[in-house]
């Protein structure tokens, strides 16, 4: 009798609980998802975008579309989300460019990251090396500096994102050398140049410049990564290589549209971290030098808001006026 009114009791408790979800929450997804990157198609964003979305998709059974939105340092992808309804059905693998970056180096912004959109979950940290065309006679990152010096305004340094434009700037001003930025839509496009000659250096994802450095195609002087990457482990730290003070962290979250009901971040955040614990999602997304590192939304807003101030300071440092 007192199993019959425990199991009762329980029955009860979950119909009222279920009664008091929205209705969207409850048969939530019941059509395809959209997942919007700024990321380029092949970059190591894209790719990551595209390995979770695809297992994501078959843990809510419902399909989930990639929607690539490039350029703007991904303002362009970042605005999209943030008019977007707040129902789940569109969701954005952010890095660090749109919601942290940005703000430090625009004037103004058609969003507020803190605003107008939900954190769901952390999704992990890129791995980023400094490349160099061979022409340039530097095999370590002091090499590189005393070259710069000696010839100020020679070398040109490449930035397909925030991590390459920030990140550049700052070597120079730490060193108190003068090279030339050239910008560009996506890495892609400054790999092209950087082979050719046409620039020198640029900071980049594995995905772009891993294989050529390789086949001696290119050279990498060192990784921003806090340890020596297991894609390249004679590779020193930019920290070991002589700038510790080098402050950019590289990173991506999962995103939605502001007010989304806690139901469905609390759903997509329970299988965003089983994708994540995927041993084929982890070997793919390895192979990409990114590493996965799952959050609370709590965790991954509190982090946002201490990175967009870091940026700031980054920015700063390196000199950088907003645009």
């Amino acid at each position: 009798m007192k199993t019959w009114i425990a199991s009762a009791l329980v029955g009860a408790l979950a119909a009222a609980l279920a009664a008091a979800m929205p209705a969207e929450a409850q048969d939530y997804p019941n059509r395809p998802i959209r997942l919007v990157t700024f990321g380029t198609p092949g970059t190591t964003s894209d790719v990551v975008t595209r390995t979770v979305g695809k297992r994501l998709s078959e843990r809510l059974g419902q399909p989930v579309v990639v929607d690539n939105k490039p350029g703007a340092d991904g303002v362009i992808a970042a605005s999209d989300v943030a008019k977007a309804a707040p129902d789940g059905y569109t969701l954005f693998f952010a890095s660090n460019t749109p919601v942290a970056a940005a703000p430090a180096l625009r004037k103004s912004l058609p969003y507020d990251p803190m605003k107008d959109l939900t954190p769901i979950t952390m999704m992990g940290y890129f791995t980023f090396f400094l490349y160099v065309n061979p022409a340039v006679p530097a095999k370590t990152l002091a090499e590189l500096i005393a070259y710069a010096k000696a010839n100020p305004g020679k070398l040109s340094y490449g930035s397909g994102n925030a991590t390459g434009s920030v990140g550049g700037a700052q070597i120079a001003a730490l060193s108190g050398v003068d090279m030339v930025h050239v910008p560009y839509k996506g890495e892609p496009q400054a790999l092209v140049d950087l082979l050719m000659g046409r620039i020198d250096l640029m900071i980049a994802t594995p995905t772009t410049g891993l294989s050529h450095t390789k086949e001696g195609k290119l050279r990498a002087l060192a990784t921003t990564l806090k340890e020596r990457s297991p894609m390249l482990p004679d590779v020193p730290t930019i920290y070991e290589a002589g700038l510790p003070q080098f402050t950019i962290t590289s990173w991506g979250g999962m995103f939605g549209p502001a007010k989304m009901p806690k139901e469905i971040v609390a759903r997509l955040n329970k299988e965003l971290a089983e994708v994540m614990k995927d041993p084929e999602v982890s070997r793919i997304i390895a192979n990409q030098g990114f590493m996965l590192a799952a959050s609370t939304p709590e965790e991954l807003q509190s982090f946002l808001k201490d990175q967009i101030a870091a940026w700031k300071v980054s920015v700063k440092a390196a000199g950088i006026e907003p645009e």
